[in-house]
C-alpha cells in the first residue's frame, strides 16, 4: 500500500484516496436524489457533521470529536425515522436501475398477451379496471384487504372480474409472477395538488400506489376507454394504444418475490 502524505497521526495512502472519492461521489448522488426537499437539508447537515468528526480527529481534538460522534449518531438516527418514505423511495429507483433489472428480469410473455387481450376487451366493453402489477416492493397488506383469488392470469378471469356486476369490479386487481393474487384491492389516494382534477379515484388510486412502491399501474377509464399506465408516481403514457402497452410492459416487466 503506497503511503501518499499525513494529517497528523493519519496516513493517507493511495487506497484512502480512491475510498473518500467514492464516497464522495456515493453522498453527492444521493444528495442529486434528494436535492429541493427536507431529506436533502438533514442530508447536508450530516455531510458536515462527518466533515467535522473526521477534521477534528485529524488533528486531535478529542472532546470535540466526541461531542460531534454523539450528534453523529443521533442524526443518523432521526434521518432513517423521519425519512423512511424518501429513503424506500430511493431503494426502489436503485433496484429499478437497468443492471438490476437486466440481472432479474424473467419472462412474463404469456401473462402479458393475457392482460394486453383482457385490456382489448375492456374498452369493447367500455368497462373500466385498475390492474396493478407488483414487481420488488411487497404489497401484501393490500392483498390482505381484498379478495384472495390466486389464480393464473387469464383475460376471461380479468374480464368477469371488473363486469360492473361483479361484485369483485370496484377497487384493483394485483397481479404477481403471472398469479392474481387479489381482487377489489383499496389502494391510497395521491395527495399531490398537481393531479388533473378531471381524473377520477382510478386513476388517483394508480398515483398513489407507485408513489409508495415501484408497481406499475394499468388504469382503463370508463368514460374515455383511454389506457393509461402510472409508475414512480406519475403517468409514463396516457391515451397508449394496444402495440405501445405491449412494448412497454415488454420493456419494463420483470417476475419479484416481494410479499
Amino acid at each position: 500500500m503506497m503511503d501518499l502524505f499525513k494529517i497528523g497521526f493519519l496516513t493517507v495512502s493511495l487506497i484512502d484516496v480512491i475510498d473518500l472519492i467514492l464516497v464522495s461521489w456515493l453522498f453527492f448522488k444521493i444528495y442529486q436524489y434528494f436535492r429541493e426537499t427536507r431529506a436533502g437539508q438533514m442530508l447536508v447537515g450530516l455531510i458536515i457533521l462527518l466533515i467535522a468528526s473526521f477534521l477534528f480527529n485529524a488533528i486531535g481534538f478529542s472532546a470535540s470529536s466526541w461531542l460531534v460522534n454523539q450528534f453523529q449518531t443521533v442524526w443518523v438516527v432521526a434521518f432513517v425515522i423521519l425519512f423512511q418514505p424518501e429513503l424506500r423511495r430511493l431503494l426502489i429507483y436503485v433496484g429499478q436501475t437497468r443492471f438490476f433489472q437486466t440481472i432479474f428480469r424473467m419472462g412474463t410473455s404469456k401473462s402479458i398477451e393475457e392482460m394486453v387481450n383482457a385490456i382489448n376487451q375492456l374498452i369493447e366493453k367500455k368497462w373500466g379496471a385498475l390492474i396493478i402489477i407488483q414487481r420488488e416492493t411487497g404489497m401484501r397488506a393490500y392483498k390482505e384487504a381484498g379478495t384472495q383469488l390466486k389464480a393464473e392470469v387469464s383475460a376471461p378471469l380479468l374480464v368477469s372480474i371488473f363486469n360492473p356486476k361483479s361484485p369483485l369490479h370496484d377497487g384493483a386487481v394485483i397481479i404477481q409472477n403471472e398469479i392474481i393474487e387479489a381482487a377489489a384491492c383499496i389502494l391510497p389516494l395521491t395527495e399531490s395538488t398537481t393531479v388533473d382534477p378531471a381524473m377520477g379515484t382510478r386513476h388517483r388510486a394508480a398515483l398513489g400506489i407507485t408513489e409508495e412502491t415501484d408497481a406499475i399501474a394499468i388504469v382503463i377509464s370508463e368514460e374515455t376507454q383511454r389506457i393509461s399506465v402510472a409508475e414512480n408516481g406519475r403517468f409514463m403514457n396516457i391515451g397508449m394504444d394496444e402495440m405501445e402497452l405491449r412494448r412497454f410492459l415488454n420493456e419494463e416487466l420483470f417476475i419479484s418475490s416481494g410479499d
